[in-house]
């Protein structure tokens, strides 16, 4: 090696600095007139959710967009959060990049990696060659989980895929008063809290505002694009309490007038056909007059809280957006705003004001519920509707997210960009794909995606620009087809029409009923024509399965828990200890001690004198978790399953000095076979002062699914507190580390661990 190659910059050694080439990549200057992009993208919101498609709902900012842009009636997703959002930064089907799923898990096969392949750049990646600077807000979750720690890796985190700032979380969802924040490549603690008026949507655009001014005053000649994927409106469902209590009137009707009165409005806005009709109600939805008074407030409170966040998002993106026009921007951004699929069925027949005891068997039943029908929204409520009103949001679509029938995978789009758009108010009824959007992106710029970014050759853009489309509203779209799959649901789009599927989880393929649908004459699928048409059909189903092939999209698999255990064990493996050694700091969930359903054995080794106390282990929220503490001079443990504690306090004082505190588990596991849907079993929990025996309790509760999304921190609780104290509530004595030792008698439950998972999602 020669004495120039050592030198970390670059050879310059005996030559000029003329004469010299700098050893980065250069960037290209922007294309003259390169607009600044603004991506907005909502969370779990239906195909009817804005005002302007049809709803109630207060979002006078959506709607003047979409006012002073444009509306597309055919935009379709994915039917889940990660796998649209790798198809809508990358410009690929979502199978072909390695996210065919979910983040949270890696099944081995190409296709389902849960993490976006090399080969595969973003578009902040394609527009950081051409001199754009790049802002990621919001959630992210395109890579695992288990990679979310604080030694990453970092390659698949915003800043590894061509941002140059993050802001926001990584996971599925966060609460939104005590979130799991990150800045750019580190773990942080929210800036404030609930007592402060603190909420995740409000930080979300002021640091949307700060990174675009800071942009402006340091290089005002480039153009930027910021990604804005709001927590909005993915449970848990959180707004200001006044705001939430303000819809009850107008969801008093319930979900059958819900839908008539919106489906009524699509039709005179030409959002749907004016011969559209209304499919019969989704599997299970019971007509609203068939619950009880008290059902009936509750699920009425429930629905306000998911349009109290809508509204509250709404209210906050009117402050981004005048900052734009006070900056004298706006008239050269592209603003879009979407949703990554259609509303959620997570919520299932009854909602959730907390969903994390039912996933643990502490059970929510409806007396409780109303019970507590003012926390709805709050701070220690993981609050998610029922999906009668998920049905009525995706009016007048059949089904939910995760299904590929039009009501998981329909949703709204709009667009709006003064300078660039001429066309006010109109609608696009074209196909369109969450993948179409990067090479839309890269057309209305005027640049072409690279054949290889730093180093690594780049796979085909999959997706067709639907550009011609923004100036000429009789362009077909360029689209040849488009397959769809999750879960096992399957669905193909071409020329018009849609062939679909439902698969019921667990049961053969083979037994798959395919259903027929002309979508440009029936634009909600309730005219099954796959008797009239079968050679139609068979061509599709055969076309459906070459895409699948082509596409990594194959073997198909339904499982839902067996994923997400084989993931968990593949991560921790034969790893059984976890040191956490003081001045650490928080650890996400999904890298922290696994001790659902086993035995096991925190210590924490402390130097303490009278009256230190507070938090030396802590896992979780308000909603569900546990802590370890010294209060009162006694050690103190809290089992919170779903907002439900079971305290256990020593039975003597801790003695000053250098001291181990600390908890054993141990799971108990009944003879007698359980009943279906009741617990396995019960768990003594003892509490250890320098190894001995300081008090003891048994329950049936413990964690059997989960422990909670929100993560784990030793010497404080830095989120909603777990236990009865203010948080973070540091510990005042001398920590030195805190050892978990984790027992190999876990028995996890693959249901309703899945279970528990796709309500994350």
């Amino acid at each position: 090696m020669s004495a120039d190659d050592a030198r970390p910059f670059g050879g310059t050694i005996g030559k000029t600095v003329k004469d010299s080439k700098p050893w980065w990549p250069q960037a290209k200057k922007p294309p003259a007139g390169a607009p600044n992009i603004l991506v907005v993208l909502f969370d779990d919101v239906g195909f009817s959710d804005f005002g302007c498609y049809g709803s109630a709902i207060s979002t006078p900012t959506i709607d003047r967009l979409a006012a002073e842009g444009l509306r597309y009636t055919g935009f379709h997703t994915t039917a889940m959060c990660s796998t649209t959002r790798a198809a809508l930064l990358t410009g690929r089907n979502h199978h072909s990049v390695g996210v065919g799923c979910l983040a949270n898990f890696d099944s081995g096969y190409p296709g389902y990696r849960g993490k976006i392949a090399k080969e595969a750049g973003t578009i902040a990646e394609m527009l950081r060659a051409h001199g754009y600077r790049n802002y990621m807000l919001g959630k992210w979750h395109v890579t695992p989980l288990t990679e979310s720690g604080a030694t990453g890796p970092f390659d698949g985190w915003p800043l590894g895929r061509g941002f140059d700032r993050f802001y926001g979380f990584l996971d599925a969802e966060t609460d939104q008063y005590a979130p799991e924040l990150v800045s750019d490549n580190a773990h942080i603690d929210p800036p404030g809290t609930y007592e402060s008026g603190y909420h995740l949507t409000s930080d979300l655009i002021d640091q949307s505002i700060r990174f675009i001014a800071d942009h402006l005053a340091d290089r005002p000649d480039l153009p930027w694009l910021t990604w804005v994927a709001l927590g909005a409106c993915h449970a848990p469902h959180q707004a200001p309490a006044d705001l939430i209590r303000g819809y009850d009137a107008m969801f008093s009707h319930g979900w059958d007038v819900e839908r008539e009165q919106r489906m009524a409005k699509q039709k005179s806005m030409g959002v749907v056909p004016q011969g559209t009709r209304m499919p019969v109600r989704n599997d299970g939805v019971k007509t609203w007059e068939e619950h009880s008074d008290d059902e009936r407030r509750v699920f009425t409170r429930l629905q306000s809280a998911f349009a109290g966040m809508l509204d509250h998002a709404d209210q906050h993106l009117a402050r981004l957006v005048a900052f734009l026009d006070e900056a004298g921007v706006r008239d050269n951004t592209l603003i879009i705003v979407m949703s990554d699929n259609g509303a959620s069925q997570e919520g299932g027949p009854l909602g959730f004001i907390n969903a994390m005891g039912p996933f643990n068997f502490r059970p929510e039943p409806m007396p409780e519920k109303l019970r507590r029908i003012d926390d709805i929204g709050g701070p220690d409520t993981h609050t998610n509707f029922p999906h009668g009103w998920a049905m009525a949001s995706n009016t007048p679509l059949r089904r939910y997210k995760q299904n590929t029938h039009g009501g998981g995978i329909r949703d709204p789009f709009l667009m709006c960009w003064p300078k660039g758009i001429k066309a006010k108010g109109e609608l696009r009824h074209q196909f369109v794909h969450a993948c179409d959007l990067v090479p839309t992106l890269l057309e209305l710029i005027g640049v072409d995606a690279p054949a290889s970014i730093a180093g690594v050759p780049q796979m085909p853009v999959e997706g067709v620009s639907f550009a011609p489309s923004i100036a000429n509203p009789a362009v077909p779209s360029k689209s040849a087809s488009q397959y769809f799959e999750m879960f096992g649901h399957r669905g193909l789009w071409k020329d018009g029409w849609k062939a679909v599927s439902f698969h019921p989880s667990g049961t053969p393929f083979e037994n798959d009923k395919w259903e027929l649908f002309h979508l440009d004459r029936d634009f909600s699928e309730v005219d099954d024509l796959a008797e009239k048409e079968p050679e139609r059909l068979a061509d599709m189903i055969k076309l459906w399965w070459a895409e699948a092939e082509k596409h990594n999209v194959l073997p198909l698999d339904d499982r839902f828990g067996p994923r997400f255990a084989e993931n968990a064990a593949r991560f921790h493996g034969e790893r059984s200890r976890f040191t956490f050694h003081a001045g650490m700091g928080h650890v996400p969930t999904d890298v922290a001690p696994d001790v659902r359903s086993r035995s096991y054995t925190i210590e924490a080794f402390v130097e303490i004198g009278d009256g230190d106390e507070g938090v030396l282990i802590a896992h979780g929220d308000a909603t569900s978790g546990y802590s370890l503490y010294v209060k009162d001079g006694h050690l103190v443990h809290d089992l919170n399953i779903g907002g439900g504690h079971e305290i256990l306090r020593s039975s003597r004082k801790v003695p000053s000095g250098a001291r181990r505190l600390g908890l054993h588990v141990e799971r108990l596991v009944r003879r007698e076979p359980p009943a279906k849907g009741s617990r396995t079993g019960f768990s003594e929990y003892t509490l250890l002062i320098d190894g001995e025996p300081a008090g003891s309790m048994q329950t049936q509760f413990a964690f059997n699914t989960l422990i909670s999304w929100s993560g784990l921190d030793i010497g404080r609780d830095r989120g909603s507190p777990v236990s009865h104290y203010n948080a973070p509530f540091e510990f005042t004595g001398r920590l030195l580390r805190v050892t978990v030792v984790m027992h190999d008698d876990q028995k996890l439950d693959g249901e309703g661990v899945g279970k528990a998972e796709m309500a994350r999602q």
